[in-house]
């Protein structure tokens, strides 16, 4: 077990040590400081007892990144109640299967989420307040509501004369649960993974030792708050540590992003592969294939000046002022990491999953091995399932201090990921040199990383389509960032129907635009295409999903995408 409690170490003690400094940001927007921090947990913490909200008990989030998505979590979190994080994009069905498979007794939610929820699919919550105002939405008693009126009223007296010495929360051991962060929304394959209090120090402490943020850095966080790589390290990391964290606030276009980097600077930045390979792609491979520049790479002496050029264009596009990008949730590209590594640019890979909540592996990026995702924590322990880890490719399998508890009541598919000895199996494959250092080779899981950091299951889109008029099976994979469905249709249906080959594209589109209507954006199916003959599957009967990449990827027909603009 971590020896440091999470909330009194990285929680507690921070506010303490921090009092007057600036805490949580609202990019172009409000600003708390981290005894302002305080004050609102503390009026939380009055509305929690007047609705009778008990320690272990469920309080669900939604709503975009924002300061008071950050305070209620660590007001949830501090109370000793459990927090469920759901993803903004989530559609509304999916919000109201988690709320209540989670046994949530409160929901707080962004307006513009709200907009698009129904209470009464919800009937076990108790209340439901805006994460704007702090105020209720829906009150199922009129005598709570009116006690959390009251209340709030003595919490603001309070709250107004709160200092360093009276920020003492409930003393909630690093066993107890603390998150359940569900994978996915659609009923049948949301898994809800429990994270103890001790998963979360284990990462905190991990980062504020290694990866060297201050109190007073600035961070930007711009990853999905309901995902465990941007709540540890764009928030619970930071806040621990002192820093000043900005939420963007919106939809984190590259644009937007750049411009955020810009005007903060932050100390830290964490990505997923896609902005580094777009800032690649478009800004910078055009300019390095140019003949004359190609010839002066070529050249020794001048090609370490051009470098250094680039290098600190690169720097200056993220602000200029951070010790490193750490990359995550996917690899990366490795034209792009290796012209990187050639102008010593500050970037590293590290590997993770919501299971671990999320951290596995890590190194610096002066350490790093080309090609790596960094060496093991030293809370866990790592196993290859091969007779030869260091050169033939096995599952990875972890055990420690990070990892969950298990799928909140799915004992089953709890029994499926941990075995018997405590090995998680992560479903990912790879080999681990003579140094320790992990090289991913391959996924025996099927989840694809969404443009901003969202796990994708591609059996979610799946099940949906082949629930829909002439799909026999269906198949979705990635292609340029964006999802695109094989579909082998039902033949001898469609003749039975009368329906031409064109016809059956014309109805395949529209089952694409009805269950675009039912699925987040970044969800979104681009395009599908008819495939001719039944998928090849294993003998379990499950597709073999990695044959048919290549028949998107080397398609003569275009796939419409719409490029993220980086200008």
């Amino acid at each position: 077990m971590i020896k440091y409690n999470f909330i009194k170490e990285f929680v507690e003690r921070s506010i303490r040590e921090n009092w007057d400094q600036p805490s949580l940001s609202d990019y172009q927007g409000k600003t708390f400081t981290y005894s302002e921090v305080a004050m609102q947990i503390h009026k939380l913490h009055r509305t929690f007892e007047a609705w009778e909200v008990n320690p272990g008990d469920k309080i669900a989030i939604i709503g975009r990144n924002n300061s008071n998505w950050a305070i209620t979590y660590l007001a949830v979190i501090s109370y000793g109640a459990v927090v469920v994080p759901i993803l903004a994009d989530f559609a509304a069905s999916d919000v109201h299967h988690i709320v209540t498979h989670s046994d949530s007794v409160m929901l707080f939610a962004g307006e513009f989420v709200w907009e698009n929820l129904d209470e009464e699919s919800m009937p076990g919550v108790r209340a439901i307040y805006s994460l704007a105002k702090f105020q209720p939405l829906v009150a199922r008693s009129k005598d709570m509501a009116q006690r959390a009126a009251l209340a709030l009223k003595k919490a603001e007296v309070e709250a107004a004369s709160l200092t360093p010495e009276k920020v003492v929360y409930r003393n909630t051991p690093n066993s107890n649960l603390a998150v359940i962060s569900y994978t996915s929304g659609t009923t049948g394959f949301s898994k809800g993974v429990m994270l103890s209090h001790n998963s979360l120090a284990a990462n905190i402490d991990f980062g504020r030792k290694n990866i060297g943020v201050r109190a007073k850095d600035k961070i930007v966080s711009f990853l999905p708050l309901a995902h465990a790589y941007g709540v540890a390290f764009e928030f619970l990391m930071p806040f621990a540590v002192g820093c000043h964290v900005t939420f963007l606030t919106r939809t984190p276009s590259p644009k937007i992003i750049l411009q955020a980097f810009q005007e903060i600077k932050p100390r830290l930045v964490l990505a997923v592969p896609l902005i580094l390979e777009k800032i690649y792609k478009k800004q910078l491979l055009p300019i390095i294939s140019k003949p004359t520049i190609r010839a002066l790479i070529n050249t020794p002496v001048i090609n370490r000046l051009i470098y250094k050029k680039v290098n600190k264009t690169l720097t200056n596009a993220f602000g200029g002022n951070f010790i490193e990008i750490v990359i995550g949730g996917a690899a990366l590209n490795a034209e792009v990491e290796d012209f990187l590594r050639k102008i010593k640019f500050p970037v590293t890979v590290g590997y993770g999953m919501t299971e671990c909540g999320p951290l596995i592996s890590y190194a610096g990026w002066r350490e790093s091995a080309k090609g790596s995702c960094g060496k093991l924590l030293p809370t866990l322990e790592m196993k290859i399932d091969s007779v030869d880890p260091q050169n033939e490719v096995g599952e990875i399998l972890v055990r420690g201090e990070n990892v969950m508890e298990g799928y909140y009541k799915n004992a089953e598919a709890t029994t499926a990921s941990i075995d018997s000895d405590g090995w998680l199996h992560t479903g990912d494959l790879g080999v681990v040199d003579s140094n320790g250092f992990i090289y991913i080779r391959g996924r025996s899981k099927s989840m694809i990383l969404g443009p901003s950091g969202q796990n994708i299951y591609p059996e979610e889109i799946e099940a949906k389509l082949n629930n829909m008029p002439f799909v026999q099976e269906s198949l979705v994979i990635e292609s340029n960032h964006k999802l695109v469905a094989l579909i082998y249709p039902e033949m001898e249906t469609a003749d039975e129907a009368g329906l031409s080959l064109a016809d059956i594209e014309k109805v395949m589109e529209e089952h694409r635009k009805t269950l675009n209507a039912t699925l987040p954006n970044f969800m979104q199916v681009s395009r599908v295409k008819l495939y001719p003959e039944e998928f090849e599957k294993t003998p379990k009967r499950s597709i073999k999903r990695f044959l048919y990449q290549a028949a998107v990827e080397n398609s003569n027909e275009k796939v419409a995408v719409n490029e993220l603009e980086l200008e």
